[in-house]
């Protein structure tokens, strides 16, 4: 049985490529990814966001109740969302704010984010998730609409129980088949393909 729950930024790995779960957690080979200044830099900006609170946004979208900073879980799965929402429609939401410039589209491994966490939303508070928000505090705090489907729901449901079967048997897992994804790889020293 697995000693620990599983995060999102695991689920986003793994998508990415199934390898990095096999290095990082069985092997237990880290990626030293705090050596990342955009990763430092988003970890400072959560701290202030959540300081500075910009209700404005809140009215736009019509939320009547938020709590902040809640770290939640469930039997695979842990996190700690922003902002949980409470919709005027009876719904709840997530909104993550990202240290990030709003450039027109939206990457996959937000949308996996959200889809996460609305996941880890329905299993704690038992009301639906359909949609989440996104900040962009580097395009003057843009706030964009995502909607989260179940068919997401259930794919990041699917990559927890993948990851766990990767743990806890110490199964070497196909790499991504997309190539182009291994030549900034940590890994790639170490990888056979």
């Amino acid at each position: 049985m697995m000693n620990f729950s599983i995060t999102p930024s695991l689920i986003i790995e793994y998508l990415y490529c199934p390898r990095f779960t096999y290095f990082e957690y069985v092997l237990r080979i880290p990626q030293y990814e705090e050596k990342e200044i955009k990763v430092m830099k988003g970890r400072d900006m959560h701290g202030i966001k959540s300081e500075q609170n910009t209700e404005y946004l809140r009215r736009r979208i019509g939320v009547s109740d938020k709590r902040v900073n809640q770290y939640l879980t469930n039997d695979l799965l842990r996190g700690e969302v922003d902002e949980v929402l409470w919709l005027n429609d009876g719904a709840l939401a997530p909104l993550d704010y990202k240290f990030a410039r709003y450039e027109g589209k939206l990457y996959e491994t937000y949308r996996t984010q959200l889809a996460c966490y609305a996941w880890l939303i329905e299993s704690n508070f038992g009301l639906p998730v359909n949609r989440g928000f996104l900040v962009y505090t580097r395009s003057k705090n843009y706030l964009l609409e995502v909607p989260i489907s179940r068919q997401a729901i259930a794919a990041v449901q699917e990559a927890a129980g993948a990851i766990r079967l990767i743990i806890e048997k110490n199964r070497y897992p196909n790499a991504t088949k997309y190539r182009k994804r291994c030549v900034h790889c940590t890994y790639r020293n170490i990888c056979t393909q």
